[in-house]
């Protein structure tokens, strides 16, 4: 079964992935940020009990225990953004259901009781939505929820009280990002209450061109609100990029074209590589492919490679910790035998 990330969607391109998150607490339990271990391993396995009853859950969401990973392992889960980070140094009992797609999940006794999670390539927000929602009416028909009249659903972080609803679009923008239009592509969307980030916490001017965009307000709003005002600033942003990358190609084609085959050149055939050297050349494939400057064999999935070096990732993968050097000859035995064939 292919996972979320080996599919395209709409204007996959530039928008690698829609995320919906929806927080939830419920009155039965305290709070997680008070909630003691044996509530919470009660409420892990209600949750539980309560998706493998329902028609509406996905029948094959496989729960997985943090508390029983060692630390390499919960960064690694953290760096692909399928655990969050207070569930690395969480003592009480906490985990998360995962199905075999990878675009369905639910954290549990994270940050909040439950996070809904549903993930989708491309730019697909009213089945992302539609799909976290669903899950959440059906287990708010077993549990009561945590709702205020005034404030809306209650959430451990304020940030969050209101609709409890994160939207986020995970977005490849080389052309924007490397002409620096970036911090002022972030100011701007701020002031409609959007924030933009780099992704894996590297600052605006990134080679790898990788930036999440999510929507900071969550009270005084409703959730069609949040995805329309959301989904207009993204429309924008990919016609801005478009319009960028046509702009490069008509000025310096061969130049580009020169850089996107010197990429694939050391990418195939590095003895060592550190994980920033080997994103941002991934990125520059990933410029060619999605521009046509370069074609590649059938099968390629530059993202999830893109994922897969990431240090702590790696590491999980090796199976043990190990220095710096071995990891960079590690990463590089990994692209050179996993970096598709130049189609003919």
């Amino acid at each position: 079964m292919p996972k979320w990330y080996e599919e395209k969607g709409n204007s996959s391109d530039i928008v690698i992935a829609t995320r919906v998150r929806l927080e939830r607490n419920y009155k039965k339990y305290p709070f997680s940020v008070k909630i003691a271990d044996d509530e919470a391993k009660s409420l892990i396995q209600e949750i539980q009990d309560l998706c493998k009853e329902s028609e509406v859950m996905p029948k094959n969401l496989t729960y997985t225990s943090v508390n029983e990973m060692n630390e390499t392992n919960k960064i690694a889960l953290l760096e692909r953004q399928i655990i969050s980070q207070p569930m690395v140094k969480k003592e009480q009992s906490c985990g998360f259901l995962l199905n075999e797609r990878e675009d369905v999940e639910l954290l549990l006794n994270g940050d909040d009781h439950v996070r809904i999670q549903t993930i989708y390539s491309g730019m697909n927000i009213t089945d992302a939505y539609s799909r976290a929602n669903s899950i959440d009416d059906n287990l708010s028909d077993k549990l009561e929820v945590a709702f205020n009249e005034k404030y809306g659903y209650l959430t451990s972080s304020p940030t969050n009280v209101g609709t409890g609803l994160r939207v986020s679009y995970l977005l490849f923008l080389p052309a924007l990002s490397g002409a620096g239009k970036m911090n002022t592509l972030a100011a701007e969307v701020s002031k409609y209450g959007v924030a933009l980030n780099a992704l894996y916490g590297e600052d605006m001017t990134s080679k790898a061109g990788l930036f999440q965009v999510t929507n900071q307000r969550t009270l005084g709003c409703t959730e069609q609100e949040t995805i329309e005002n959301l989904n207009s600033l993204v429309s924008q942003i990919v016609k801005q990029e478009r319009v960028r990358r046509e702009y490069i190609l008509t000025r310096n084609y061969n130049g580009v074209e020169d850089q996107v085959y010197r990429a694939y050149g050391v990418l195939k055939y590095t003895k060592q590589i550190d994980s920033k050297d080997a994103v941002a050349l991934i990125s520059q494939l990933m410029f060619g492919v999605n521009t046509g400057i370069l074609k590649l064999k059938p099968g390629e999935n530059l993202f999830k490679m893109i994922m897969d070096v990431q240090s702590n990732v790696l590491q999980a993968t090796i199976g043990k910790l190990v220095g710096p050097k071995t990891r960079d000859r590690f990463r590089a035995e990994y692209i050179n035998k996993n970096l598709p064939e130049i189609a003919g």
